[in-house]
């Protein structure tokens, strides 16, 4: 790591979105300071083939370092592996139970609960809807351990015009979460005319 970088970890799932993991990178390379770690899962490079047309090849180019779903023995699994903590986008539902169960059997649910028994930053971007009791019940573990469970839900207060000015405001909003400025709309208020009377 080069001194004065802050690393995050990016783990792409198999769930729909693979927009979110691909954006979330290419926001994260325009901040100077910040050292990305990948880790996709071999359905989540079935989506990214199958939503965007990207090989697993184009997506590890955006990030900095790039480690194999299967390499348990990692740097991203051991808790001495300093980083601004983990990301996941999009989080299927079962890499959600993956971690609310404890069961690190790839890279990317190991180095999640890493991440938590360090008491670092754990952003979970879950897709599925609607969610049934275990989505639930398991969400809630994950939030009991201190993770964050951050559905990509749209916003709309900024008018969007795209699918990706969507996808960014959503991404802006994580990587918040990590102190990581990447600009993009921000709530300013209500104008005075605006207010009901």
């Amino acid at each position: 790591m080069t001194p004065g970088r802050r690393r995050l970890i990016v783990g792409i799932t198999g769930a729909t979105g693979a927009l979110y993991g691909v954006r979330l990178l290419q926001a994260a390379r325009r901040v100077p300071d910040v050292e990305t770690h990948l880790v996709v899962s071999a359905a989540g490079a079935l989506n990214l083939q199958h939503e965007l047309d990207l090989s697993r090849n184009e997506v590890h180019a955006m990030a900095d370092v790039v480690h194999s779903v299967r390499d348990i023995g990692a740097t991203l699994a051991s808790g001495s592996f300093r980083s601004a903590g983990m990301v996941v986008a999009p989080c299927s539902m079962r890499t959600l139970g993956a971690i609310a169960h404890g069961l690190a059997d790839n890279l990317i649910t190991r180095a999640a609960d890493v991440v938590l028994k360090e008491r670092r930053r754990l952003v979970l971007m879950v897709r599925e809807t609607p969610f049934n009791l275990a989505h639930l019940r398991n969400m809630t573990a994950v939030t009991e351990m201190g993770g964050i469970v951050f559905p990509p839900l749209p916003a709309f207060y900024h008018r969007p015009q795209s699918i990706e000015e969507m996808v960014d405001h959503s991404v802006a909003r994580v990587l918040d979460l990590f102190d990581i400025d990447v600009g993009g709309p921000r709530w300013a208020g209500l104008s005075p005319s605006a207010e009901p009377s």
